[in-house]
Order: structure tokens, then sequence, then C-alpha cells
């Protein structure tokens, strides 16, 4: 068993004084890799708060976080962009494309942060869009595709450095349920093919359901009797 993530009574507030919101009170999971976690609960229930923690995208007020089996508080500048942009893809409920750049453009966007130059982020680009049977739309702009191919473009997006973890915030809230469920099978498909890590944020019991292990939130804790 390899563990990639383990949270130990992780906890994240917002404001202060009387407007202060508790949006984790203690939280504690590990993650091992090539297993889909889903993190489940309503509206207000910290699931997003806790895959921000876990992605490494803020920074808990109290517990520990580690990445790998290393104090996520240790790690210098250039690690936590390194996890950020090539062990971790993510997929959010908003696209997050650039509308009027083309779709390989928006694919390759990680790469073009990283200074990786113009001819391999093509080659990456464009196989990350074929996996995704996207290739015929490398030149069309984002804001010319439905909603099913803006989120296609997402993943392959988050697949083009060929990341160990997909973290998946509401990956088919905006979509159709006939679209949803393509996105939902290529997701778990990367997962049982690639063997990558995924971690789904949702209020989708049934999206939930085709995960390994659910986790259960309510009220910034983790709900033992689930909802």
């Amino acid at each position: 068993m390899t563990l990639i993530l383990q949270a130990q009574d992780i906890r994240k507030s917002y404001g202060q004084g009387s407007s202060k919101f508790d949006a984790l009170s203690g939280v504690s999971l590990a993650v091992e890799a090539g297993e889909s976690l889903a993190i489940i609960g309503k509206s207000g229930s910290g699931k997003s708060t806790l895959m921000h923690l876990l992605a490494l995208l803020d920074e808990p007020d109290g517990g520990s976080l580690l990445v790998h089996g290393k104090d996520a508080t240790t790690l210098k500048k250039r690690e936590l962009n390194h996890l950020r942009n090539e062990d971790f893809g993510f997929v959010f409920q908003q696209f997050f494309l650039i509308p009027n750049a083309t779709v390989l453009d928006n694919v390759v966007l990680p790469l073009t942060i990283a200074g990786v130059g113009a001819k391999e982020r093509r080659a990456r680009g464009m196989a990350a869009l074929e996996r995704l049977e996207l290739a015929d739309k490398a030149k069309s702009k984002a804001i010319n595709l439905s909603g099913g191919q803006k989120q296609r473009v997402v993943i392959a997006r988050a697949l083009v450095n060929n990341p160990k973890v997909i973290f998946a915030d509401e990956p088919t809230g905006n979509l159709d349920s006939a679209t949803g469920a393509v996105v939902e099978d290529i997701l778990f498909q990367l997962n049982k093919e690639q063997g990558i890590t995924l971690i789904i944020v949702t209020h989708d019991a049934e999206l939930a359901a085709r995960c390994d292990r659910q986790i259960f939130m309510r009220d910034g804790r983790e709900d033992k009797a689930g909802i």
C-alpha cells in the first residue's frame, strides 16, 4: 500500500470574530495510490475546502498534511509548484478555459507555464486530445465548443503532464445527465487503466457510489454514519 496523501485533524476557518466560519473542524483521512475516492456532502459541508487543502491550493489552519510522506509545510515553493503542475491534475465544475484561445493552447497551458518547448508542448497536447477523442478540435476556439466538449478539454489539460492524482470538483455539475455520464466514464477509465488516483468532490450519490470509497462530510466534519 502506497499512501499519496495523509491528513490528520486538519482544520480551516474563514473570517474573524463574530463572522468567523469553521469550514473544516478536524478531518483525518489517507489516500492510497490508484484508488478512487469520493468526498460527498451537501453545499457548505466542507467538501470543496477539504479538496483544496489536499490539492495544496490552500493551507490548513491546524493539523498536518503529508504528501508522499512529507509534511506539506516543509515543501519549498519549487516543490509545491512541481506537485501542482506535474503530479496533480485538476477538473472543476467551472471550465476555466480561455474562450478565444484554441483548444490546443488551452490544453498545453500547464506546459507553457512550466517552460516546456513549443514542439514538445504540441506533441503532448495532441496526445492528450487524442485520448479524449478531440484531436479534430485542436484548432477550434474554446468558446465554440459544447459543454461536454469543454469538460473533455479540461480533462485533457489535466492529463497533459501525466499526473499521479486527478482532483475533480463537481466535474459533471454543469452537464446534462447523458454528457455527464460520458465524462464520468472517462475519469473512471483513466483511474482503472492508467492507475491515476481519482479524488472526486460531489453531492451526487450515484457518482460517489462508483468510487472505491466514500467520505461523507457534514458541517465541516466527516460524518461516519453517512448522509
